[in-house]
């Protein structure tokens, strides 16, 4: 116990990050940059190399504001820790949470309010290999108020009928068609029904894109081509 004592004091007091984003420092970065942030953040978390922050810190010195440089709209999935993921710390992103990673009204509420109020440079929609929300929306499971909500998914499966193999759950290969088709169709709709969002992007302050995350090695693999 008191080795273990001993190393969180050293740890917590010499070469930890502790500033936060500024409004400043927010204002200078531009989407494709943001991007390349991410990029290199993931390929650290991928090689086990995360950043070493000083959180108690950090939390302090956020409480007068937050500028984060992105919004995440992830799976509830607790196998994708979207902070880590990227290897971002306090203040550094606006996450947004549903199975299946959907837009709905108030999450693209939130995402007006990550990019058009608060200044945030880009909208990842992230996807994940074997989502159990993916899974069941192909299923058709239905059971309560999961019934309605894996419907928000079932165009992802209607742009899949043209799929040559075994269309079901237990084809991985199906389940990652399907996956990518819901982030691509989640993109399209942020930009049909925002029009905040679309016009931002039109006129260069944000970017949409999409990424997928592997349960296997931890790697997203953005997908920036026209959604």
């Amino acid at each position: 116990m008191q080795d273990k004592r001993n190393i969180t004091i050293n740890l917590e007091g010499h070469g930890l990050v502790e500033n936060v984003l500024t409004k400043e420092e927010q204002d200078r970065l531009t989407p494709d940059a943001v991007i390349q942030l991410l990029r290199e953040g993931n390929q650290r978390f991928v090689h086990g190399t995360i950043t070493l922050r000083n959180h108690r810190e950090q939390v302090r010195k956020a409480m007068s504001g937050q500028y984060p440089k992105a919004i995440i709209l992830s799976c509830i999935d607790s196998r994708v820790p979207v902070e880590d993921v990227f290897d971002r710390g306090i203040g550094d992103l606006f996450v947004a949470r549903v199975a299946g990673n959907f837009v709905n009204e108030d999450i693209l509420g939130s995402m007006e309010f990550a990019c058009h109020v608060a200044g945030s440079k880009l909208v990842v929609v992230l996807g994940h290999e074997h989502c159990g929300a993916i899974k069941s929306a192909i299923d058709q499971v239905e059971l309560g108020n999961i019934t309605n909500m894996l419907a928000k998914i079932r165009p992802a499966l209607e742009a899949s009928a043209a799929y040559p193999g075994e269309q079901s759950s237990e084809n991985a290969a199906f389940v990652h068609q399907v996956t990518e088709q819901n982030v691509r169709l989640t993109i399209k709709k942020i930009r049909r029904e925002s029009p905040i969002l679309l016009n931002m992007e039109q006129e260069g302050k944000i970017r949409i894109i999409g990424g997928l995350y592997s349960m296997d090695t931890g790697e997203v693999n953005f997908l920036e081509e026209p959604a």
